[in-house]
């Protein structure tokens, strides 16, 4: 089988929040701009995948970076005439022709493994080794300006059988402290809670914040300084008593290699984008499993399709699967806590959301089909969509 042509098609997917959330000071779009990409053979079989939401301050990915890496770059040099079973050559060659874009590789990464995958007849799951678990526990991450509304929002959380609460900061610690405080409250000592800050805190902020916050009982705290701050996470973890994880500093298996002998962080968040793909994200996981600490997979605000291949590893992978997940776009997308209300998804059948617990995807490859006419409807205004090769 070889690869004969690549399809890039951009899209805007619309969120529920109009636009109107904040984090980070930053507004939330209105428009997810994601990218699907397909790859077709010369047996008739196509792999697609779609890349999640792209943010310029996350991952430093834009969906035209994304697009321009693909088109420019892998698909003329690596993907155009390869036998896409080489996912280990590919991934290889596309690190070796362009640093970081992890997020492009990844994208790429998973439409291998879904045309991997229909060819052989099996899931995802199983070219990653089979299944570990059936069923992943998920806690789910709340967004909310005021202590009232997280204590509502956590309300509906636990009742619907999440087995965790994640707080996104705002980024004021006075006003975490007392989001946190009413939550306690309200949910009890038994519930695990922990508060993420996405590098937002300086030191004195953050030595300041945690101390505030350890007669609560969290769990931990999520990439409390900047992503560069290693040697400051290092000193901060030695400080306080509350398990310190990492996120944005935890990209590259260097980056881990620098959180585990400098002891800067007690466990790790991974994403699948940001580990550059499934491939990339199981050599990820073995450095976490030797150094003996736990790992939480967040996601990309998206569809079904994103969440697919997440889905697939955490159920496979046997270290990763020991720990409840966050792998939960489509619900943050659809604002909503189970899959019964999750109405035009761009998957036709996204993984299944029930009772606090994530299912993957049963058929061969991602196991989920394209909604063709939404795709279409979703096309980002002014953009085309970009075929490389002959169809």
């Amino acid at each position: 089988m070889k690869i004969t042509s690549i399809e890039l098609i951009p899209i805007s997917i619309p969120t529920k929040h109009g636009g109107k959330k904040v984090m980070r000071g930053i507004p939330m779009p209105a428009f997810i701009e994601s990218l699907v990409l397909k790859l077709h053979t010369d047996e008739g079989l196509t792999g697609f995948s779609e890349c999640g939401d792209t943010s310029s301050w996350y991952q430093g990915e834009t969906q035209t970076s994304i697009m321009t890496m693909i088109g420019d770059f892998f698909a003329p040099q690596i993907l155009l005439g390869e036998d896409p079973t080489k996912i280990e050559k590919i991934v290889g060659r596309m690190d070796t022709v362009a640093r970081d874009n992890n997020q492009a590789k990844a994208t790429v990464d998973f439409a291998l493994h879904d045309l991997v995958g229909k060819m052989l007849r099996v899931p995802v799951s199983t070219l990653l080794g089979g299944r570990t678990i059936d069923r992943i526990p998920l806690g789910l991450v709340i967004n909310a300006p005021t202590p009232q509304a997280a204590v509502e929002k956590a309300q509906r959380v636990l009742a619907e059988g999440f087995h965790f609460i994640k707080v996104k900061s705002t980024t004021v610690p006075k006003e975490d402290i007392a989001i946190v405080d009413a939550l306690r409250k309200a949910v009890g000592d038994e519930v695990e809670i922990f508060v993420d800050v996405n590098g937002a805190w300086t030191y004195d902020q953050a030595l300041a914040a945690i101390r505030g916050l350890e007669p609560y009982k969290l769990s931990k705290i999520e990439q409390p300084l900047p992503e560069w701050d290693i040697e400051g996470m290092a000193r901060l973890r030695g400080k306080v008593t509350m398990p310190v994880y990492a996120d944005e500093s935890a990209r590259e298996l260097h980056h881990l290699h620098e959180l585990i002998t400098r002891r800067a962080a007690d466990g790790l968040m991974i994403k699948i984008q940001k580990a550059g793909g499934l491939l990339k994200a199981q050599r990820w996981l073995t450095m976490a499993r030797l150094a003996n600490m736990p790992v939480i997979c967040g996601c990309m605000a998206s569809t079904g399709v994103e969440a697919s291949p997440a889905a697939h590893l955490l159920a496979a992978n046997e270290w990763i699967s020991r720990f409840p997940q966050e792998n939960a776009g489509p619900l943050h997308l659809h604002q909503c806590l189970k899959s019964a209300d999750i109405k035009d998804d761009l998957a036709l059948n996204p993984p299944r959301y029930e009772g606090g617990y994530l299912y993957p995807p049963e058929g061969p490859g991602l196991g989920v089909e394209l909604n063709e006419e939404l795709l279409a409807r979703w096309i980002t205004p002014g953009r085309k969509i970009q075929v490389i090769g002959a169809k």
